[in-house]
């Protein structure tokens, strides 16, 4: 529940990670909030969009800043871009992929820099517990688009760092992005709270050409300016609290360990910090939560310090080796001799889990330390992920294998709750990739088709997806006419991260019409059908099947949770 976000300074809250960044936001007076829902970020817009929408306490004022669903994450970006320009204080909230999609965006805007203080909140999924597409890590954007990335530990981090970024955005005006992980965004504990502040809105957008058009041969000046920026950001980050060198403080410490590193940054800082504690060894840790631009001379004192160089670094991060690459590139500069392990120890696939971090540590001092061997009694079977019951997409699967049944069909997937469907007992997912990509790879696996027309094609995308990236896809379809058949899932909600409105959800007054959309985008064969009514439904796929042109069935049946909330 969001009433824990919104409790008085200096008491101590159980928060999430996630709405220890609202709290962040709301104490550093944020003014204009977008999202696009996308797991593990999703709590971030749930608990401003609940807050926006509440009653206020007695005697308080909570309702300081707007906040929207935007349609996808490009889209927020920019409006909370927009937003910025005019000088007001925002924050955009997005999971990884959604920071693909926003990327067109991003290289420019951090160009061109900002006004107001602009965060921008993107979520790793290390292990794909929520992310299906691939074990993205967002780190890769500080070189591509050398913004400044900082990386929480903590909730009480994760609110502190908000904080601070908003006051960094502003002092360089250069948009700062925070990268959490899942474990960071769905860890809870203690947060100290501070005020919540209330900034004025009624600011304005000041022409100011030299700054927000990134046009040759300005543009050129700007990068050039960018990298003086970083270079600054550098310095200040040398000096931040936010990168900070801790002890264990369980030992006095051997002469080998005194000759021992570990650097490590985000939620792999914890997990360092308990393996000392268990393997009762006194090293000390670098901790960074400046990840970019890193606090290079920082690094350089702390792997060769005044009293002696250090001997061996292990270096503790999570997926690809960012930082061991950098500390390899720093020990070269300073001549030191020093023994970095990294990768041989610790995983590239996969998140960390404590005991891979005291292993990798134990075998790093040479430390003995018993393997875990869990024993497991009995055989557990293995279960699929099901669709809820109820759920309307039963209905639409069922009768999409009455129709084809004995047919060569390809099914296309796309992101959503139905992707279930390349589970049993469906069966029915022969591509998936990212949102929207179901309509675009339907229409190429179409075209690369022989004359004949070679096999049938049926796609599935979700309401929300089609808004979110369908869109342009289906208009490209039509265009460059092709005919497959796509299935738009129509359930009312953003279901799969928590029952998000859009634009067409029933509970918006003026919301748009996926019909409207459709006919707009040229598409003749289109039929709006409750998959429960399963004759009906069965007797459109098998009709639209046999069409020349791309056709339409939208399957409109309430998710639900959606009924459940209307009753």
């Amino acid at each position: 529940m969001f009433e824990n976000i919104l409790e008085k300074e200096n008491k101590k809250v159980f928060l999430l990670g996630n709405e220890a960044i609202v709290r962040g936001a709301l104490e550093a007076g944020v003014q204009f909030v977008s999202t696009y829902p996308g797991t593990p970020a999703s709590e971030i817009g749930n608990s401003f969009y609940e807050i926006q929408n509440s009653n206020p306490p007695a005697g308080g004022k909570i309702k300081s800043f707007y906040f929207e669903f935007s349609v996808n994450e490009k889209v927020a970006i920019e409006a909370a871009g927009g937003a910025s320009f005019s000088g007001l204080r925002s924050l955009v909230a997005m999971k990884n992929f959604g920071l693909n999609v926003a990327s067109d965006f991003l290289l420019p805007l951090v160009y061109s820099g900002v006004k107001g203080g602009m965060v921008i909140l993107s979520a790793d999924d290390p292990s794909c517990h929520s992310s299906a597409q691939s074990e993205e890590n967002t780190r890769a954007f500080a070189s591509l688009a050398h913004i400044p990335i900082l990386e929480p530990s903590t909730p009480q981090e994760c609110k502190d760092f908000v904080k601070f970024a908003f006051d960094l955005s502003e002092k360089f005006q250069i948009p700062v992005m925070i990268r959490e992980t899942t474990r960071v965004a769905h860890q809870s504990a203690p947060v100290k709270l501070s005020n919540i502040q209330y900034l004025k809105s009624n600011i304005q957008f000041i022409k100011d050409h030299k700054k927000f058009v990134t046009m040759p041969p300005r543009v050129l000046e700007m990068h050039q300016e960018l990298l003086e920026k970083i270079e600054k950001i550098r310095d200040f980050s040398e000096i931040s609290k936010l990168n900070s060198i801790f002890r264990s403080r369980t030992s006095a410490g051997s002469p080998t360990s005194r000759k021992l590193g570990i650097i490590t940054s985000g939620v792999s800082y914890l997990y360092v910090m308990e393996a000392l504690k268990e393997l009762n060894l006194d090293i000390p840790v670098l901790k960074l939560g400046f990840f970019y631009p890193l606090p290079e001379e920082k690094i350089k004192k702390f792997i060769n310090p005044p009293t002696g160089a250090l001997k061996k670094v292990l270096i503790v991060e999570e997926l690809e080796p960012y930082l061991e690459n950098e500390v390899m590139r720093l020990a070269k500069e300073v001549n030191c001799k020093l023994k970095i392990v990294g990768k041989e120890l610790i995983p590239e696939v996969g998140e960390l889990k404590p005991e891979i971090v005291t292993s990798a540590i134990a075998k790093f001092t040479n430390k003995k330390h018993p393997t875990l061997n869990i024993q497991h009694p009995t055989s557990i079977p293995k279960r699929h992920p099901q669709l809820c019951p109820g759920c309307p997409y039963w209905f639409v699967f069922n009768g999409v294998k009455k129709a084809t049944k004995d047919m060569d069909i390809i099914f296309g997937g796309d992101i959503g709750c139905y992707m279930l469907a390349g589970f049993s007992p469906h069966n029915i997912q022969d591509y998936l990739y990212c949102m929207g990509s179901s309509i675009g790879i339907a229409h190429g696996i179409k075209k690369a088709a022989p004359p004949d027309g070679g096999q049938k094609l049926i796609t599935f995308i979700g309401d929300s997806t089609f808004f979110h990236s369908g869109i342009p896809a289906l208009i490209n379809t039509v265009f460059n006419k092709s005919n497959p058949l796509i299935i738009i899932m129509n359930n009312s909600t953003t279901a799969m991260t928590g029952h998000q409105p859009h634009p067409s959800a029933p509970a918006e007054p003026d919301g748009i019409e996926i019909e409207s959309i459709v006919k707009a985008c040229g598409v003749k064969n289109l039929r709006t059908i409750d998959p429960a009514k399963q004759e009906e439904f069965v007797k459109t796929i098998k009709e639209f099947l046999k069409k020349d042109e791309v056709s339409v069935i939208i399957a409109r049946h309430p998710c639900i949770f959606v009924k459940k909330q209307k009753g």
